[in-house]
This record gives structure tokens, sequence and C-alpha cells, in this order.
């Protein structure tokens, strides 16, 4: 099963990724090109809020109770994915990819420039 630590160190390697703590001192953000594809804190069971496709994301809840809408976040958007062994950490971890490339996706071409050429 995945762990803060892990998951941290997972989005840390996605291109231009960074990580930040705006609303308080324990819940992590990662961001790609200063908007938020990831946040986390400690407590258990683990919980995270992603970035979903609107369809994708009701699919998502139908498949797994351990998927719910984003805990303070725009509900058709996102995702909170309370990390138990319910889910397979390969789609826990296809969720955070897929979230990613959304927030990605949405920023300029100058940006996404910008952070390709960073490599």
């Amino acid at each position: 099963m995945l762990d803060a630590d892990f998951i941290r160190k997972y989005c840390l390697q996605k291109p231009g990724a960074e990580e930040d703590f705006p609303f308080d001192a324990e819940t992590l953000v990662m961001k790609v090109g200063n908007k938020m594809f990831a946040l986390f804190g400690s407590a258990e069971p683990l919980r995270i809020n992603l970035k979903c496709d609107p369809l994708t994301a009701i699919g998502l809840r139908k498949k797994y109770k351990s998927v719910i809408p984003g805990y303070h976040m725009n509900k058709k958007h996102w995702n909170t994915i309370i990390l138990d062994i319910s889910i397979p950490d390969k789609e826990i971890l296809g969720m955070i990819d897929d979230s990613f490339e959304l927030v990605f996706g949405s920023l300029s071409k100058k940006v996404q420039k910008e952070i390709k050429n960073l490599k």
C-alpha cells in the first residue's frame, strides 16, 4: 500500500512539479505551473485529492467506495481517494498521472514549453 512519502516522491518526479504548504503545516500541495494537481495530509488513513475528468470521476466513485467527491474542492473536477487496500496501487498512481496531465494540459503553451525545457 502506498504511503505519503512514496506519493510525495512520485509526484515530485513529474516535470515541473513543486511542493508547497499554502493552507497549513499539515496539508502538502503538489503543483505544476503554480496550479494544484494533488494534495494530501499525514492523517491515517491517508487521503489524497486529485483532479479528474468529470465523467471519469463519476465512474471511479461508482467503482470504488474509497473514491469520493473532493473534500473542500470542486466536486465535479476533484476526487478524494482514501488509500486503503480496496484500490490497487497501480490504479492510484494512474489517477495521480491523470491529475498531473489534466493540470499540465491546462497551462499555457508557453508555460508547458518552459517546463519541458527544464529537463
